[in-house]
């Protein structure tokens, strides 16, 4: 016979929350939750205290910083949790390692420049290659030029002066076969030598696309209309200023300060940039 009064709503855990119970969870950076109370989303930037009372400080996609205590009140991907300290590791597992991935060196300082330079396409390409290779670089004293057209390549190599044992690696954005930058940096190696110039091209319109999306909270990078300038529509969807040229750069700072290692970069664009080291970093028998 069918109860029709329904089951007994007595019965079981009923006083557990329709999310679920919360949970521990470690306040670590970089994490991004949800305050319940305000509905504030950001990702923890820190852990401090103030009046005594332990807050976590979580950054939106605008770049605003806000405190909330710490302890219940927050979702994590929807669901309930309870943030507490985060306690960071105090020593490593193992050899310590650059944000490369390279082992680090201690006590080693770094080597006056060598012969060999990196050339890298782009003021924002050079920072996010110093920002992930910039340790292992200046072990090497490779330095780091920003070549700002591939127009300007053949001028640069010209003063450079490439040698099998001063070689130049050149990084280019989008190289596509057929094109005029492609046309230039074929006759730039045919007339320099592959075996002193090696020039390679990473698939993006713009380095921004070499970070992962979901760094910055994203599930893919948008696609903006032609006409509609790149990275002032990156900037939009982030929910960020992008008149100026001045939003412009903010917006990529806030892009950049999520990357803390090569694990935040797409192996498309950390494959060649790791390509482009060994190849000035192992300069060629012969002479100078």
């Amino acid at each position: 016979m069918s109860d029709r009064y329904g089951s007994d709503v007595l019965s079981g855990d009923w006083r557990k929350p329709a999310r679920g119970r919360a949970i521990d969870q470690p306040a670590e950076p970089g994490l991004v939750v949800e305050e319940v109370e305000t509905g504030w989303v950001g990702a923890i930037v820190g852990v401090e205290t103030i009046g005594g009372q332990q807050v976590v400080r979580l950054e939106d996609r605008r770049g605003t910083v806000r405190a909330f205590p710490l302890g219940p009140g927050y979702l994590l991907d929807g669901a309930p949790v309870r943030l507490v300290p985060y306690a960071a590791p105090t020593a490593p597992r193992g050899p310590a390692r650059t944000a490369s991935g390279s082992l680090a060196v201690a006590g080693v300082r770094a080597k006056v420049a060598a012969a060999s330079r990196l050339f890298v396409e782009g003021t924002h390409d050079a920072e996010l290659v110093e920002k992930v290779w910039g340790a292992d670089l200046r072990v090497e004293g490779v330095v780091v030029e920003v070549l700002h057209g591939v127009d300007d390549l053949t001028a640069a190599l010209r003063e450079f002066g490439p040698t099998p044992r001063a070689r130049a690696g050149i990084l280019v954005d989008h190289l596509v076969a057929g094109t005029k930058e492609s046309r230039i940096v074929a006759d730039t190696v045919a007339h320099f030598g592959a075996d002193r110039v090696l020039v390679v091209g990473h698939p993006y319109v713009d380095v921004w696309q070499a970070i992962r999306p979901d760094r910055v909270g994203l599930t893919a990078w948008p696609v903006i209309p032609r006409g509609q300038d790149w990275k002032a529509g990156i900037a939009a969807a982030l929910g960020l200023p992008h008149t100026t040229a001045e939003d412009i750069g903010l917006a990529w700072k806030h892009v950049l300060s999520r990357v803390r290692s090569y694990a935040d970069l797409e192996p498309a664009f950390s494959g060649r940039v790791e390509e482009l080291i060994d190849f000035v970093t192992s300069p060629g028998e012969g002479a100078p």
